[in-house]
């Protein structure tokens, strides 16, 4: 009887251990979301702005913007691999923005994979591997002058840096 207490015991706290795990895991998914959400609007704001101002460059920008995207939702779909099965790989203890370092060569491994972590790797690889949009030097220097005058840019940002801010401040345990 005893043996059969402190078996039963056992396995209700490392279930207890397991969701309050669980829970903790999704917090940091959420927080991470939230950091990548943000990230991805500021980046679509960035390119809203640009192209108002040089409708030419709509074409580089929606490339531009696909790219952005495409290693973001890598990002995302990493950490919460990682979150998952290997938290050594996320650095939770640093600010929100640092918590994934993927090298090239990290994405190349991944994108060998059959999961959908893999594909997703896979379409982040080939876009570093495929050659820039011809227009792509006349993108970066309207954003270099856009970002050069911060007045035109302050709605974006503000709202960029709430977001992270409020992203950065969730508290996972």
């Amino acid at each position: 009887m005893k043996k059969f207490a402190i078996a039963l015991l056992l396995s209700m706290s490392s279930g207890s251990v397991f969701a309050a795990n669980s829970t903790d895991t999704q917090c940091l998914i959420q927080k991470y979301d939230a950091y990548i959400d943000a990230s991805l609007t500021w980046y679509q704001d960035l390119v809203s702005i640009t192209t108002e101002t040089h409708p030419d460059l709509k074409e580089v920008g929606d490339w531009f913007l696909a790219g952005r995207t495409h290693h973001f939702e890598l990002n995302r779909a990493a950490v919460d691999y990682y979150l998952v099965k290997d938290p050594s790989k996320v650095a939770t203890d640093e600010s929100v923005e640092s918590w994934l370092k993927l090298e090239q060569s990290d994405i190349k491994v991944l994108s060998q994979r059959d999961d959908e972590l893999g594909k997703i790797a896979k379409t982040t690889f080939n876009d570093r591997q495929a050659p820039p949009n011809e227009k792509n030097y006349e993108l970066r220097s309207a954003f270099a002058d856009l970002l050069s005058h911060p007045s035109n840019i302050k709605p974006a940002l503000d709202k960029y840096n709430n977001a992270v801010g409020k992203a950065s401040a969730i508290e996972c345990k």
